[in-house]
């Protein structure tokens, strides 16, 4: 599912930045979000606690500045690239700081698995 992610958000932005015609983009579009959905649901699915961690927290961080890119349709590139730069450094940071809980420590049993 990553690879897929990966894949279908790449083509995206470089739709975007070779300013393609919507239509050509839709598919990649929404590629995007239902594999990206799929993996937040993977990542829920085996821990809440991921909303209360340093990459759930990226996750709402790159769905704002998606969700800025109709009102801001000119700036669609620099916010795809953010968004792909906060998912790139968010998968790949060490664990302990990946798995960080921000809220509510005490009281959430974070995801075990590796990975």
């Amino acid at each position: 599912m990553r690879a897929l992610h990966i894949l279908a958000t790449g083509v995206l932005l470089g739709g975007h930045m070779f300013d393609q015609p919507p239509e050509v983009l839709l598919a990649w579009l929404w590629g995007s979000i239902v594999s990206g959905l799929l993996l937040f649901a993977t990542d829920l699915h085996a821990s809440c606690a991921v909303l209360f961690e340093l990459r759930g927290m990226a996750v709402f961080v790159k769905i704002l500045l998606l969700l800025l890119i109709p009102f801001m349709w000119e700036s669609r590139v620099p916010l795809l690239v953010a968004s792909l730069f906060i998912g790139a450094v968010s998968s790949h940071i060490p664990r302990t700081y990946r798995h960080r809980l921000f809220f509510l420590q005490d009281k959430i049993v974070v995801d075990e698995r590796r990975g």
